[in-house]
This record gives structure tokens, C-alpha cells and sequence, in this order.
């Protein structure tokens, strides 16, 4: 049994709508042992390790259900079982995940085993130690080798796998925070591997790192911090604070004990979580103990009068206090019977107490802290403490050091209410933790004494949200609602759209019109990341790591993302739903990779995008596929995309008050026109858009037909539209490699980046299309990567088209020889009848590109296909025609179909001979006219 293959889906993937792990996993010999087979040993074993199993419903939908499973008929493959052993650990370890999918591959004994994450990491080291455990319940003939370290032990793994999870996981009040904005549908991210969080996208985000917010003044923090200073602050406002002084010596220290009068406090100058305090110090021994004990948290001690009572965190919120809580330190009640290192085994069996923050509370240690409390009473780990009797482990009550937690927010006194306010506002915070010593905080601290012991930014909202006894408190709304007041935004729209071809020119036609509009547009591409219009990132940017960039953006307040089938294959979509989600088209390409053999599996990446769409899903009622997509979305509205007027389904949508997107004749040339709620919108006609080349580029009709859908589908006005699509052309600086067209040559020159036949085709009828005084000159080729019939269909989308081809290959060979794709191209072009004196072979694109270009002549089209963009534009547009090369690559020309099988290289004089030929071939055919 061995993990083939892993996959962390970030999104919506083909697997789920939420982030989900994928392992391919390799039975090996153990798919002839069904969980049956192996014996009620591996099973009890199995639920022994894991009790929590025994809840997973699995088909039944029951507790109990998955251990049936495991027992009835002839049980159940260990695909399946690891998937539910990967889901239990991290229930374990404080994730909230159910869903599981296992399903065979087609190969026999592989298994594609899919599960929820909440932690990329968390969820990858449960699938790892999920195979350890499964393996080390097998008979020892069937464990595969090296699985299992040596020494390993099941109980240790697991507590070793808890921390891990612990480190990477959200902290207690983080994951309170967050989990109040999304039942405000307030969107999260997380930025870094710690408490950095992101709520909100672009322009309405609003940070927090724990319980510290954008908000949070700096000063406010640096004052709470400084304990001293802080004293000082409240004492001049007339409220409670103990006496104390501030010390760096042994002898300050004794002499501030001395002139504050026993019993003291030592606390560390800027220390937490009760790291380095120590309470009711008697004399000056136990002074100066303590001394060094907070010395080893912070070089600065503070010395203060004891309070006596006991610990309360008081939390105020926006000037207002939402919870109160009474602290009690670690510790253990006897029972004349067991010692207290018996009790303390008897409390941690508690089931609410487990590894730090995986529980409502933590476990108790009988560390060194422990053992020194324990002397200071005169006890040992082996002493039996009488009945009732109560021995602290403990001098602080924080949770984290297994203290408890009992609410009291409905007794508190209103004058401690008020003085908690006054004491955070005093510092200057938003979030501040009052720690209050009181013997009893129902009464006031102006009869009853008491006093401020500290004042906490960043305040755990663990005791709160979770307390040992009481009523949990919602602390984590009142901040959500601080950063995000009712009414306020929190997102900003967002657009995605997918195809096999046209979606660059579509996302750049739709990022161009929200700008028009008025937005800041953040665009993902095939090229890279753009921000209102200026490109931050380059690369192929249409994964979900890209959309992260963009919607983490401070400045944008509209997000357009190009997605593409790679990104959803590794790792899915980057936002869990878009408000408006467009699918173009679907063509063969990339067939073949990835596990996508066919159309109609292709169809099923791309319908993601219309899947996860909420607001509209504008889809193709032209593409067959696309259409049968309207079945899987949810979103509220459909929009159809025709240029065909007579659809009769689209017909019956518009009849029935659907929106649609329809081209249709007039008297003036084509009209896109929108159709909604049974308003009929002539918006513009397709010669006064740019980028169709007076409408004669239909694919770029088509592309505009559906950046018009998707804006007014996001409720952008018809004039900013309509101003958007006149503005737009497709020149190199606003879409790189989607048509550009140049016309200062002699002759003119298309230049795009398409590389499947479904895109090559639809530049060839453009071509057609034009209107053309010389000859039509094509320069194609085909991503190495693609099977021999995407090349050879990429050859038939041109051939009969055009008076000359130059077939050649991009640098990227992606595993052929070096020649290999322009001769299947050659080969193609002539089986479907082409001429062998109208085709030749360059194998470097920047040859081939020269080669077109100088044996073009006044009148002549130039179609280039182009895979280095910026390389080859800069080529075409610094040409001269006259010119001749420093170091011409060199060529290699096929002059029969039979010369196509073989490689012959020539030389500079041969492609000299080329171009000449070519031009008195062109001068013999004017003579002829």
C-alpha cells in the first residue's frame, strides 16, 4: 500500500465546492483483503484507536454506519477506510471535517481517495499517518516496508499529530473570529502560516492577528504592554491598581517587597499567558525566587502589592464589555484516597480536556511549576491530600496551563462594568482584557475592594467562548461587527469566466468595461495580474493563487478572473462561489492530460465555474456542452449567449422573462442586443466594436457578446458598457497575442496566440473573411504536449485557406524531437490536399516568422500563430524589409510530402533560395493576371 499521488485543492474542484485533499492510492497486494478478510482484529483495533469512528454514518447515514461497513458482507477496501481514518484525526485534533469520497481509478487496486481539509498541512500529514496506523494493524506479511519508523507507537503519534495540527492551526480566538464572519457571509482569507487573517476582499478587507485588529492602536499596545506604565495611567483616573514598582535587581527587588509590605506579586515586565508570576509571596526568600522566576521571561520585574480574591478577565469591546469570566488555577480536589499524581490522571481523563488548545480545556502537568507549588504546601507528586481538599498547581488561572473558566457576565457589579470600560479606554484599545482581583465581583470594587492587576491587548477569547462552567459568550461578534458595522460591504464583485478559447480577450474586454465604469478592476490572466490596468505579476496567473493576489488587493473593488483548466485540475477554484460565472465554449485541447481523455469530461472542469456561480451564470447556447451546463448551476439567473436569433430555446427563455445575449440583423450590419425581464436592449452594433475588426472577427463578436452579459449581469449601467466594448481593441499593449493586428508593413500581419484547432480555426475564417489583395501567407505550429490528432486537426483548421504555410515548432519541445510537430503538421496538410511547393518547414519560430515576413509582398495577409509573444511582436513590428539577417537561423524545407518523414537540414543560401522563390512565384502570378 503506497500514496501515488497528492493534490490540496484550495476551491470548488471536481471533487467538492469546498478544499478537499486528493490521494491516489495503491492497494498493491491488499486489494485482495477487504476489511473482512482481515478479521475483527484490524477492525477492533481500528475503532479501539479511533473510538470516534464508531459516530461516522457513512452510506447509512447513521452512526455506526462505517464500522457496519467494516464488518458486514464482504466489508470494505482500505481506500475507503483511510479516508475516514484521515477525516477522524483531525476531528481529533480540532477540525470540523466530514466529507469523504473514494472511488476506483480504473486501474485495478487504485483508488482515488478524496477528503475535507480545514489546514493544507494538518490535512496532509492525516492521510500520512492514517496509512501508519492502517499499517500497523496489519498482519505483519502484508505491511509494506518503510511505512512505519522505527519505534513507532500509536498513542505518541497521535499526541505528536495533535500538536502538529495545533501549531498550524488557528488559535482559539482567531477561529472564533472567523467563524462569526462567515455567519455574517463575510469572506476570509488567511495570510501566513499564524494568526494573520484577512476578512473581507479589495477595498472593504479588514485584517486581525488574533484578537489585535487593523483598528488597534499601535500606542495602545505598547502602552498595555508596559505594565508599569499602564499602573500609572489608571491610578491617575482615580481606579484600582495595586502599588507596585519596577526593579532589575535582587536588592531592588527586596527593598520595593519592603516598601510595598508583604504579601507580593513578582511578574515579569512584559510577559503572558501567566508565564513568570508568582503570588502571595511571604518574605524576602520567596521575593527573590520569584525575582528570578519572572527574570527568565523579561530582564525588567515588577514587585506589586497582593490583591486578594480571586482572577477575573473582564473583555471590552468597543467601549463596551461583553464577558466576564472567574479564573481558577489548575488544580485538583482530594479524596483521601488517590495522591496527586492520581488526581491529576483522574482530571485529565475528563473527556473535555486534551493536548493545548484542542479542547474546551487543557490538560494538567505535574511539571516543575507544579512540583514548586507543590513544595510551597509541603506536598509531593505522592502526597494524598485529605478530602475536599483543593491543591494548586498552578499561581495563575489561564487556560492554556489547565486552569478554569466559570462565566459571570450576569452577575458582574455595574461599577466594575464601568471600570473595566474605563480602564481599556484609558489605554486606548479596542479589544482589551481587564484582569481584575476581586473576592466577589458581584459586588462593587468601591465597597468590596479589589484591584486592576493588568490590562491585555490581544485577550484570549478561549474562556469566553468555551468556559469550564456557564454560559459561553459570542465575544467574536461584537468585534466582527466593530470591523464590519451592519450594512457595511465586505466583498467586492466577482466575475470568472471559462472556455476552451476566448476567455483572455473576454476577462479583458470585461476588466476594460468595469473600468470605464468607474472600478478599480483586479484581472487575472494567462499573462499575469493586472490592477486597474497596470500588470503586478507576470506569468500564467489563472490558478487560485493568483485570485488570492487579487482579492487580497487593498485598492480593487472588482474582480475579474480568466480560469483555466489547469489551475481547476491542481488546484481548483480560489473563492468557494462568484457572483457571476461564464463558460464559452468547449473544444478539444489538452485531451489527454491530466486524466482528461474526452469533451465531455473536459465539460465537467469547465462547468465549475457555472456550477459555482450565485448571482447569473452566463453560459453558450451555441455549444451543445456549455448548454447542458444550465442543469448543474444554482445561480439565481441563467443568461444565454446566441448568435444565432432563431435558437428556439433561447427563443422560449426570453418569452418566459429569461436574460439573454443575442446577435441579431439589421439594416445597419449585427446588433448585439440584450434581452431581460421582457425588455428588448439593442446595445450596439458589432462594426463600432474595435476588437471585431468592423464585426468581420465573429469569435471576437462572440467574446464581446459575453463580456456585455457578464457586466450587465453585475449591474454595470448599458453606457458604461456600450463605452467599455467602442474603447476596447486589440492591439499588442491591451491584449497581447489575441489578434493584434499590424498594418505599417507593406503588407498586413495577424498575430495570435492560439493553439488548438477549435482558436486556429476561427483565426483562419478570419482570415477568409478579410479582404486581401495578394496572397495569404499562414506561419502555424502546435504545442509539443498535444496528442498527433490535435496537431493534425490544427493542420486541417488551415489547410485550403491559405497560398503559403510555414509549419515550425515552439522552443518548448514538451517531449518531442526537434522536428517532430511541423513535419505531422506538413504531413496533415498534405493529406487534406494541399500542394508540397505551398508548404515549407522552419523549425524555430523566430525563423519561420522572418521567413513569412520577407517573402511577403504589398497586399499580402500574414497570419502568424505565436508562442514567445513578446519576441516574436517585437520581430514583427521592428522588420525591415530590406534588411538582411546577422545570423539567420537555420531552415529546414520539406519539397515533397515524402521529404516531410525525414529531417533535411539546408542552408543559408537554400532559405535565401526560399524567399526568392516564393516572390517570383508571387511576380510570375501578376505577369499571369
Amino acid at each position: 500500500m503506497r500514496i501515488r499521488n497528492r493534490s490540496v485543492f484550495l476551491g470548488p474542484s471536481l471533487y467538492a465546492h469546498f478544499p478537499v485533499i486528493r490521494l491516489e492510492l495503491d492497494l498493491g497486494v491488499l486489494e485482495a483483503w477487504p476489511t473482512v478478510r482481515l478479521g475483527a482484529g484490524f477492525i477492533d483495533g481500528l475503532v479501539a484507536a479511533l473510538p470516534g469512528l464508531d459516530e461516522h454514518g457513512c452510506s447509512y447515514r447513521e452512526p455506526g454506519g462505517f464500522v457496519r461497513r467494516l464488518r458486514e458482507d464482504e466489508g470494505t477496501w482500505l481506500g475507503h477506510v483511510l479516508e475516514h481514518v484521515a477525516i477522524e484525526l483531525q476531528n481529533v485534533a480540532g477540525a470540523d471535517v466530514t466529507f469523504g469520497k473514494t472511488r476506483g481509478t480504473g486501474e485495478p487496486g487504485v483508488y482515488s481517495v478524496v477528503y475535507e481539509y480545514m489546514q493544507k498541512d494538518e490535512g496532509l500529514e492525516a492521510g500520512e499517518l492514517a496509512m501508519r496506523l492502517l499499517t500497523s494493524l496489519l498482519p505483519a506479511e502484508l505491511q509494506t516496508a518503510g511505512i512505519l519508523p522505527d519505534g513507532w507507537e500509536w498513542s505518541s503519534a497521535r499526541d505528536e499529530f495533535i500538536r502538529f495540527a495545533q501549531r498550524r492551526a488557528l488559535g482559539p480566538s482567531t477561529s472564533a473570529i472567523v467563524a462569526a464572519a462567515q455567519a455574517r457571509d463575510i469572506p476570509w482569507m488567511r495570510l501566513n502560516d499564524h494568526s494573520l487573517v484577512q476578512l473581507g476582499y479589495g477595498k472593504y478587507q479588514q485584517r486581525i492577528q488574533a484578537t489585535v485588529t487593523g483598528k488597534t492602536s499601535h500606542i495602545a499596545v505598547e502602552l498595555a504592554g508596559d505594565k508599569d506604565e499602564t499602573n500609572q495611567i489608571l491610578g491617575a483616573l482615580g481606579l484600582p491598581v495595586p502599588r507596585q514598582e519596577l526593579v532589575q535587581t535582587e536588592e531592588m527587588a527586596l527593598r520595593a517587597a519592603r516598601r510595598i509590605g508583604y504579601p507580593v506579586v513578582t511578574k515579569p515586565y512584559n510577559g503572558n499567558h501567566g508565564r513568570g508570576i508568582s503570588i502571595r509571596l511571604m518574605n524576602d526568600d520567596e521575593v527573590l525566587a520569584g525575582f528570578h522566576l519572572a527574570q527568565a521571561v523579561s530582564r525588567s520585574v515588577i514587585v506589586e502589592t497582593f490583591v486578594p480574591g480571586d482572577d477575573h478577565r473582564l473583555l471590552v469591546i468597543n467601549g463596551e464589555l461583553v464577558a466576564a469570566t472567574r479564573r481558577t488555577p489548575g488544580h485538583v480536589i482530594g479524596d483521601g484516597h488517590h495522591d496527586i499524581a492520581q488526581l491529576v490522571e483522574i482530571v485529565n481523563a475528563d473527556p473535555r480536556r486534551g493536548v493545548g488548545h484542542e479542547k474546551v480545556l487543557t490538560r494538567l502537568e505535574l511539571d516543575a511549576q507544579a512540583l514548586t507549588m507543590l513544595e510551597r504546601v509541603g506536598y509531593t507528586s505522592a502526597s494524598v491530600p485529605a478530602v475536599d481538599e483543593v491543591v494548586y498547581l498552578r499561581s495563575t488561572g489561564n487556560l492554556s496551563t489547565g486552569g478554569t473558566a466559570t462565566d459571570v457576565t450576569d452577575i458582574i457589579h455595574p461599577d466594575n462594568r464601568d471600570m473595566a470600560v474605563r480602564a481599556v479606554q484609558a489605554i486606548g484599545l479596542d479589544v482589551g482584557g481587564v484582569d481584575f482581583l476581586t473576592e466577589n465581583i458581584a459586588e462593587s470594587y468601591k465597597s468590596d475592594g479589589g484591584g486592576i492587576c493588568e490590562v491585555n491587548a490581544a485577550p484570549g477569547f478561549r474562556m469566553h467562548v468555551a468556559p469550564s462552567e456557564g454560559v459561553a459568550r459570542d465575544v467574536a461578534g461584537p468585534v466582527v461587527d466593530m470591523l464590519f458595522p451592519p450594512g457595511s460591504p465586505s466583498r467586492v464583485p466577482i466575475a470568472a469566466v471559462t472556455g476552451t478559447n476566448g476567455k483572455t480577450t473576454t476577462a479583458r474586454m470585461l476588466a476594460h468595461i468595469t473600468k470605464m465604469a468607474g472600478y478599480t478592476p483586479g484581472l487575472t490572466t494567462t499573462d499575469g495580474v493586472y490592477i486597474d490596468g497596470q500588470r503586478t505579476v507576470e506569468g500564467d496567473m489563472t490558478g487560485p493563487v493568483s485570485t488570492r493576489m487579487v482579492l487580497a488587493d487593498p485598492h480593487i473593488d472588482m474582480a475579474v478572473l480568466e480560469v483555466a483548466r489547469g489551475g481547476l485540475l491542481r488546484a481548483g477554484m480560489g473563492v468557494p462561489y462568484v457572483d457571476v460565472g461564464a463558460v464559452l465554449n468547449v473544444a478539444a485541447d489538452h485531451l489527454g492530460m491530466k486524466g482528461i481523455d474526452t469533451l465531455d469530461q473536459l465539460a465537467e472542469v469547465k462547468r465549475i465555474v457555472a456550477e459555482v456561480a450565485r448571482d447569473c451564470a452566463v453560459l453558450n447556447a451555441d455549444d451543445p456542452m456549455v448548454l447542458k451546463m444550465a442543469a448543474y448551476t444554482d445561480a439565481a439567473t441563467i443568461c444565454y449567449v446566441t448568435t444565432n436569433p432563431q435558437h428556439p430555446l433561447v427563443r422560449e427563455h426570453i418569452r418566459a422573462g429569461g436574460r439573454a445575449c443575442a446577435l441579431e440583423a439589421g439594416i445597419n450590419g449585427q446588433m448585439i442586443t440584450l434581452y431581460d425581464k421582457g425588455s428588448h436592449i439593442p446595445l450596439l452594433w458589432t462594426h463600432l466594436v474595435p476588437a471585431t475588426l468592423e464585426g468581420r472577427a465573429m469569435h471576437n463578436v462572440q467574446n464581446a457578446m459575453f463580456a456585455a452579459a457578464m457586466a450587465f449581469s453585475m449591474g454595470i449601467k448599458l453606457d458604461a458598457i456600450r463605452q467599455g466594448l467602442r474603447t476596447f481593441d486589440t492591439t499588442f499593449f491591451q491584449a497581447p497575442g489575441r489578434m493584434n493586428v499590424f498594418a505599417e508593413h507593406p503588407f498586413k500581419v495577424i498575430f495570435d496566440y492560439a493553439h488548438n484547432a477549435h482558436a486556429v480555426g476561427a483565426m483562419a475564417d478570419l482570415a477568409q473573411r478579410m479582404e486581401v489583395g495578394g496572397r495569404r501567407i499562414v506561419v502555424v505550429a502546435g504545442p509539443g504536449d498535444r496528442r498527433d490528432e490535435d496537431l493534425r486537426a490544427i493542420a486541417d483548421a488551415v489547410a485550403g485557406r491559405f497560398d503559403h504555410y510555414i509549419c515550425r515548432r515552439d522552443d518548448n519541445l514538451r517531449g518531442r524531437d526537434g522536428d517532430e510537430v511541423p513535419r505531422i503538421l506538413a504531413k496533415a496538410l498534405f493529406a487534406q490536399g494541399v500542394d508540397e511547393a505551398q508548404v515549407s518547414i522552419i523549425n524555430e519560430e523566430q525563423a519561420a516568422i522572418d521567413a513569412a515576413l520577407r517573402m511577403s509582398e504589398p497586399g499580402d495577409l500574414v497570419l502568424i500563430f505565436a508562442d514567445a509573444l513578446v519576441r516574436s511582436w517585437k520581430q514583427v513590428i521592428k522588420f525591415q524589409p530590406e534588411a538582411e539577417t546577422s545570423a539567420p537561423p537555420r531552415l529546414e524545407v520539406p519539397v515533397t510530402a515524402e521529404a516531410a518523414n525525414e529531417s533535411t537540414p539546408t542552408s543559408l543560401a537554400d532559405y535565401e533560395d526560399l524567399v526568392r522563390d516564393e516572390r517570383g512565384v508571387r511576380l510570375a502570378r501578376e505577369e499571369n493576371d
